[in-house]
């Protein structure tokens, strides 16, 4: 598997982010990823959909609406995250790239995937909130939820 480090590293990063601020049960607007992640939501929303597809996030319709975990964060292990988006846009090379490249290079590269690959197995969103706790970063309250008729 070819590891997209950008897609790879902005799926972890929007997990990460619904974890932190909604969870299993509280939406995290799509417009509030966006602004936090300092990104266009209309650039987020294909990695979005491909991550709902996935069952990691869950889509959620209407005023309250947004994205929530789609599973608990300690069932989420950023090597899942990252086979979901590199799988679904593989890039293909344009053609040989010489003798050290096949010799060196190319060898080299599938042993770092491998090293990747382990630690990211090894890692679930659960182990990333302790993380984020440990330096200092504390989630927000959720805010009751009011039945004003």
């Amino acid at each position: 598997m070819l590891i997209r480090k950008d897609r790879a590293m902005l799926a972890v990063t929007i997990l990460l982010d619904v974890a932190f601020h909604g969870g299993r049960t509280a939406t995290v607007s799509a417009a509030d990823l966006a602004e936090r992640l300092g990104l266009a939501r209309r650039g987020m929303e294909p990695l979005l959909q491909t991550l709902s597809r996935a069952g990691l996030l869950e889509s959620v319709r209407g005023p309250r609406g947004g994205y929530r975990l789609g599973r608990p964060r300690r069932d989420i292990r950023l090597a899942d995250i990252v086979a979901v988006v590199s799988g679904d846009d593989t890039e293909v090379a344009d053609g040989p790239l010489g003798a050290l490249q096949a010799a060196v290079v190319d060898p080299l590269w599938a042993r770092l995937e491998t090293s990747a690959q382990g630690v990211l197995a090894d890692l679930t969103l659960d182990d990333l909130l302790r993380q984020a706790s440990a330096a200092g970063l504390r989630r927000p309250n959720a805010e009751p939820i009011s039945f004003a008729i």
